[in-house]
């Protein structure tokens, strides 16, 4: 049997009002239902299905959860998408396990999957722009290499056993030492290892929040910040867009709801590459001082600037000790490293690795012993200057292309660090709307709507510029440039396609 060929006999209606993962979920569980696909069979993989429909890989992820949730479809790690029904699991239908049934609910949208998307290899055939992750062309591997074979046979056994759930004590020393170089005031009991910088954001969740608590965000934030308050069940309070930090807003927000914390990224901000001025953080601190606001501040890219250094961190600054700093090695040294770190005061501390020990002990030996080897040889220094030497052109290329192919099409700020380009798109049409025509050209990027807590059809996108050469670079934005030109020409459909119901989970 010819799945894609059975598949292929449907189209998808771009002028529905049902949400294309809808559309696309029913197709196949008509095929299942009227026994065309009989249990066991297996499903086109997500990319495959994506390219056959001329849709995101997003979309056909969420058709395929859509179906599981559903129990229609099961999916086996490893080996793919299967039709669910007697053959698919052991046991007789009467025995088999209903797993959807016992899941504890999910808020499922059509960009729930989102940050499981953005960290999968993209298709051989994308030339993605979405996730924020660095060149791995860049990553230290020598360094690290050389320093394994120098060290391996001097270290104590003992250091490869169960360490304190805090972190491996010389490492944090040498976080301790970089962030006193920064200007902020850290020893060893202030700095927390953790699993990834995300993994610090869940812990605060769940030690300093409950359902119902308040905790305001910048307009557009991170992804994965957002998921991971609003799954906490706060309530979510988002900061008018402007050019300048809204102090008066905020100011407002303290008084009318007593928020629990709020959580920034003042330097190279995550999507719009913003930087707060010395100025603003300052400002900042006085009314939180006043209010004995938690500050949760998450600085993955300060490091990263191309023209001038950024002001100091909000923690650097900060004299009533209510302000939480959060970073992470991913970005600089390699993406799933995931080793990150908090630093605050000890209480806090001490409070987080209680919660933390119920997730993973302490995160990995190994690679926090590397880290500190790297660091306590001096190779961060040279690494750094070496990355930014070499995203600056890629920003400067970037910036180039993007006014060579799409300056009629878009605005668009260069950033001064970090990985982002934040865009707008002049004419009609939404982002969301683009995606669905940049993935058949062969680009993807991240539609702003995605970095806000309530998804409305938005003109924004990210893209993110220093995953790929300039080469690549500057074919993605071609290619982008020419999904622009169709969604211009196909002004008709925009409005039916992109004004789906959209859960506020992202």
């Amino acid at each position: 049997m010819d799945i894609s060929k059975c598949l292929l006999e449907h189209k998808l209606d771009t002028s529905s009002n049902i949400p294309l993962y809808l559309q696309l979920a029913e197709i196949i569980s008509d095929k299942i239902t009227g026994q065309v696909f009989p249990a066991g069979t297996k499903l086109p993989p997500e990319r495959v299905l994506a390219r056959m429909f001329s849709v995101s890989r997003t979309t056909a992820i969420n058709a395929y959860r859509h179906l599981e949730q559903k129990g229609t479809v099961n999916t086996r790690v490893g080996s793919g998408t299967y039709v669910a029904g007697q053959h698919c699991d052991t046991g007789t239908s009467a025995t088999r396990v209903p797993w959807a049934q016992l899941f504890t609910p999910y808020p499922q949208t059509p960009l729930s999957s989102i940050l499981r998307e953005l960290v999968s290899p993209p298709a051989a055939d994308i030339i993605s722009l979405s996730a924020g992750i660095g060149d791995s062309a860049l990553y230290p591997v020598g360094t690290f290499t050389n320093l394994l074979n120098e060290h391996i046979q001097h270290v104590g056994r003992a250091d490869f056993g169960h360490i304190p759930t805090e972190g491996y004590d010389p490492l944090r020393q040498s976080v301790a030492a970089m962030l006193a170089a920064k200007g902020i005031p850290t020893k060893k009991d202030n700095v927390m290892i953790l699993a990834g910088s995300q993994q610090g954001l869940y812990l605060l969740s769940k030690i300093l929040l409950e359902p119902g608590d308040c905790v305001i965000i910048e307009a557009s934030s991170f992804i994965g910040a957002i998921q991971v308050f609003q799954a906490s069940g706060a309530r979510v309070l988002s900061l008018p867009p402007d050019d300048r930090f809204p102090l008066a807003a905020l100011e407002d927000y303290l008084v009318r709801y007593r928020p629990k914390m709020l959580y920034l990224i003042p330097t190279f901000h995550n999507p719009t590459g913003r930087t707060m001025s010395l100025e603003e953080r300052r400002n900042l601190l006085q009314l939180a001082a006043r209010h004995r606001l938690i500050i949760v501040e998450d600085d993955p890219y300060s490091d990263l600037y191309y023209d001038w250094e950024p002001p100091p961190s909000l923690k650097a600054l900060d004299t009533y000790g209510g302000v939480v700093y959060l970073s992470t090695f991913s970005k600089i040294l390699f993406s799933g490293l995931r080793i990150g770190y908090i630093s605050a005061s000890p209480i806090l501390i001490n409070r987080l690795a209680l919660e933390k020990q119920y997730i993973d002990l302490h995160s990995n030996n190994i690679s926090q012993w590397m880290v500190h080897l790297f660091l306590e040889a001096g190779n961060l220094g040279s690494h750094l200057t070496l990355l930014r030497q070499e995203y600056k052109k890629r920003r400067d290329h970037t910036a180039k292309a993007l006014r060579r192919f799409c300056g009629k099409y878009l605005d668009f700020s260069v950033p001064d660090g970090g990985f982002y380009f934040w865009c707008k798109i002049k004419q009609s049409g939404t982002s969301r709307r683009l995606l669905h025509e940049a993935t058949k050209t062969g680009v993807s990027f991240v539609p702003g709507e995605a970095f806000y807590t309530t998804a409305t059809p938005d003109k924004e996108f990210r893209l993110c510029f220093t995953t790929h050469n300039q080469t690549v670079l500057q074919e993605g934005i071609r290619r982008l440039s020419k999904a622009i030109a169709q969604t211009a020409n196909n002004k008709g459909n925009e409005d039916s396609l992109l004004f789906t119901p959209v859960s506020p989970i992202i």
